[in-house]
Order: C-alpha cells, then sequence, then structure tokens
C-alpha cells in the first residue's frame, strides 16, 4: 500500500514538474523549496510507525500544500486529495464521505484549475480505494493463514501427543501382559513344578528304604507334573486369539493403513460366518487384496475402493471394486496370473472386470 502512493504522489510530482519547466515560473525557488519540504513531509510518513505522530504529518502536509497553493503556486492544490485520504481514512470508513471530503476542495478553488483539480482528485480516489480494498483483502488472506498455520502447529502438535500416547499405552501394556502372564506361570504352574520336584526328591531316597512309599511319592509328582502341563496348555489356549479373529484384524490393519496413506476412502465390510475361513485361505486373501488394492492405486485414478467378503454356503467371495477409468480389454499382468495362482493352488478362481471401475472377484471354496 505504502508503495504504491509513494509511485502515485512520485507521479502527481513529475506531472507539476513538467507543467513548470513548460510554463513561464517566476518563482522558481520557492517552488523547488516547496516540493523539498513536500517531499521530507511525506518520506517521515513513511518511516514513523506511531499512528498519531502520522496522523499529525499529514495534518501539517495538508497545511503545506494549502499554504503553498496561496503563497507560491496554484497547481500545489493538486498534491492534496491523496494526503486527504491517507489522513481521513483513520476516522472515516465510509467511502462516499471520503469522496465527499476529498472533492470538497472545489468549492473554493480558482475556477482555472477546478476541472483539472476534479479530473485529479476522481482519480486519486479511485487509485486509492482499490489499493485500500486490495490491501484490506491481502491482510484479511494473511490473517487466516497466520491461523491456519497455528490451527495446524496445534493438530501437528496434539497428533504427536497422541501418537506418543499411544506408543506409551502400547509399551506399558505389554508390560503389564508381561507381568500377567509372570504372575500366572509362577501361581500355577511354578507351585506345581516346585511339589513335583520336592516329591520326586523324597522319592529318590525312599527308593531303597522304603519302596512302596517311594512309588507313591514318584506317582504324586506324575500327577503334579500332569496337572502342571494342562494348567500350561489351558493358559496358552486361553492366550491364544481365535483363527477369524487375527485374520480379520489383520486385513482390516492393511485396508485402514492403505486408506490413509493414499488418501482414498476404502470401505470394507464382511458378511456371513467368517470363522469357517482357514489361515492358509486368510494369508491368500490377504496377499490378493494388498495385489489388486496396489494395481487400482497405479492404474484407476479411483477415489473410492470397496472391499468386500462374503461367506456362501459353499464358497467365500472377496471383491475389490474400484470407482475408477477401468479397462475395456483386460492384459493380465504379473499381478492378476500372480493373484490366480495363489487362489488356485487352494481351488479358487480369480474373475476380473474393467467395465465398470476395475474390480477383481475371488472365488474360494469352503473347505
Amino acid at each position: 500500500m505504502e508503495f504504491w502512493m509513494i509511485i502515485s504522489k512520485l507521479i502527481l510530482i513529475g506531472y507539476l514538474a513538467v507543467i513548470y519547466i513548460q510554463s513561464p515560473v517566476f518563482n522558481i525557488p520557492w517552488i523547488v523549496f516547496s516540493f523539498l519540504v513536500y517531499l521530507c513531509i511525506n518520506i517521515v510518513i513513511y518511516l514513523v510507525k506511531n499512528a498519531w505522530i502520522k496522523n499529525i504529518i499529514h495534518f501539517l502536509s495538508i497545511v503545506l500544500i494549502i499554504l503553498s497553493y496561496h503563497k507560491v503556486q496554484p497547481l500545489f492544490i493538486l498534491l492534496l486529495p491523496l494526503t486527504i485520504c491517507e489522513f481521513i481514512v483513520h476516522f472515516i470508513e465510509r467511502k462516499f464521505i471520503m469522496f465527499l471530503l476529498v472533492i470538497m476542495p472545489m468549492v473554493w478553488l480558482r475556477n482555472t484549475i477546478t476541472l483539472e483539480y476534479g479530473i485529479v482528485a476522481a482519480l486519486c480516489y479511485v487509485i486509492y480505494t482499490v489499493l485500500l480494498e486490495y490491501t484490506t483483502r491481502l491482510q484479511q488472506q494473511e490473517d487466516q493463514l497466520d491461523h491456519i498455520r497455528k490451527e495446524m502447529q496445534k493438530l501437528s502438535k496434539s497428533l504427536n501427543e497422541n501418537n506418543e500416547y499411544f506408543r506409551q499405552s502400547e509399551y506399558t501394556f505389554k508390560l503389564e501382559e508381561r507381568n500377567r502372564l509372570a504372575q500366572v506361570f509362577h501361581d500355577k504352574i511354578g507351585h506345581a513344578m516346585t511339589g513335583a520336584l520336592i516329591q520326586m526328591e523324597a522319592s529318590k531316597r525312599l527308593m531303597e528304604s522304603d519302596t512302596a512309599k517311594a512309588q507313591e511319592l514318584l506317582q504324586n509328582a506324575i500327577n503334579i507334573s500332569k496337572m502342571g502341563i494342562e494348567n500350561i496348555r489351558i493358559t496358552l489356549k486361553n492366550l491364544k486369539p481365535p483363527t477369524e479373529q487375527m485374520g480379520i484384524n489383520r486385513l482390516k490393519l492393511l485396508v485402514d493403513d492403505f486408506s490413509s496413506n493414499h488418501a482414498i476412502r476404502t470401505p470394507f465390510v464382511y458378511k456371513g460366518n467368517i470363522e469357517i475361513i482357514k489361515p492358509i485361505q486368510w494369508k491368500i486373501i490377504q496377499e490378493n487384496v494388498t495385489e489388486a488394492l496396489t494395481n487400482a492405486l497405479k492404474y484407476s485414478e479411483a477415489t473410492v475402493i470397496s472391499i468386500e467378503i462374503q461367506v456362501l454356503n459353499t464358497m467365500i467371495r472377496i471383491e475389490v471394486k474400484d470407482n475408477g477409468k477401468g479397462i475395456e480389454k483386460i492384459k493380465k499382468g504379473i499381478g492378476i496370473i500372480g493373484m490366480e495362482e495363489r487362489s488356485a493352488a487352494i481351488n479358487g478362481k480369480i474373475i476380473v472386470d474393467g467395465s465398470d471401475g476395475f474390480s477383481v472377484t475371488m472365488l474360494l471354496p469352503i473347505q
């Protein structure tokens, strides 16, 4: 804003200088002195930061222009419109009133320069209001950018804190789980093994002197050991998650990671009794879904990639479908051939369709 105001004032000063050079003027020293004083005042205006001091200097500039108009050269009044705009903008927000104040000096000007002043005043008002509007919008955009930057910093900080919280929570959970397992093995299995060891030591000592008692103690140790082994089996069985739970959760994790990393919406639904899907089938499903997602990302230009698993009466149907550009003639590459080979290994098959987007359908028999 200040740069363009300086340019505008220099243009006006240049215009006045050309007029003075082309017309006979007798008080050149006073004209030059007035120009220099005007330039000095306006330089100070743009160097000072305090608003009140700026207003005082603007007022002095207006006084200088009016005195120069009366005492030095009437054309000095052409410098007045821009100065009035800069001065009153801090007090008056309505543009119509600003325009009236800018053209008001025409009432008491000499008739010889009234028209010229009116033209200059109108141009100066238009230039100033356009610059003011532009500067205001630019400032609003900068304020919005600052606000967005602050919000992004807050979100980034919050995200980092949440990630750190999740990492700490995961670590704490693992420690708690290790502590629980240690306590379970100590309470249920450690005591049993210790008791069995004591029984066997006692049996060893009585082996020669009291064979019957030694055999009884040895049998007790065997029974205690069996109980301990059974406790180990039960504990491990309770710890191990069901196969279908591991399979579906791994697939969900894969889909969520893909969606977040590539900003593509990836709805995932499953229907039917997924408990009958076996580990080898889950492995092939995950590998084929990964391949289908990778191909869709490379070639489809899709915004949505849906994944659906249906467990039917005799087969498992898995479909990966996108809303991309599709393809009329499908040429099987290494990816599709790999999916077909993996599916054929468990008597399944792959169906691809590029007519409406692109879809890969796996049909796996229920074994």
